[in-house]
């Protein structure tokens, strides 16, 4: 069907590692590290190798869902010099963790990394997913313009006091 706008619906892969860390309070860390256009047909937590300090397991599928109203973000994001995806991991039990979600807003994931609790990081976003929300961008951005509110001008009489503490009544 030509000339159809895109849904704003695609599902991506993400994949985590489980970093063996230096610490003498942590042994391991779990960060995650990429995003696959599509989801395969993985289970989630299935381990997909193992290096030197160094574990990688694809997570599970989420899908994303863009919204009109955001597409001067995803813009930005496009503009950026290293598009991302934001995945947030949270504790589902010792050592476990569950997707939270994964947005292509940076303010959302600007917001979801000041929480506590969740592990939240920046993963490159693939070229398929950019052209993905390039086209959203393209077939729903309407650029607003920017109108600074006028502040209202103060009202020295209600701020008045009379003698003795009373207020002055307003006119």
């Amino acid at each position: 069907m030509t000339g159809a706008k895109p849904s704003g619906r695609f599902t991506v892969g993400i994949v985590v590692a489980k970093r063996r860390l230096a610490n003498p309070w942590v042994d391991h860390a779990w960060i995650p590290v990429a995003a696959l256009p599509a989801a395969p047909s993985a289970a989630p937590w299935s381990l997909l190798s193992v290096r030197e300090g160094e574990e990688l397991f694809y997570a599970g599928a989420v899908e994303i869902e863009l919204h009109p109203a955001e597409t001067a973000h995803y813009r930005d994001n496009l503009r950026s010099d290293a598009p991302s995806l934001w995945v947030a991991l949270r504790p589902a039990g010792p050592d476990e963790f569950e997707l939270a979600t994964v947005t292509v807003d940076p303010y959302e994931g600007e917001a979801l990394a000041e929480g506590i609790g969740e592990i939240v990081e920046a993963v490159p976003m693939p070229d398929e997913i950019a052209a993905e929300v390039e086209a959203f961008v393209e077939a729903f951005h309407v650029e607003r313009p920017f109108f600074k509110r006028q502040r209202d001008r103060a009202n020295t009489n209600a701020l008045a006091r009379r003698a003795g503490g009373r207020q002055e009544p307003d006119e």
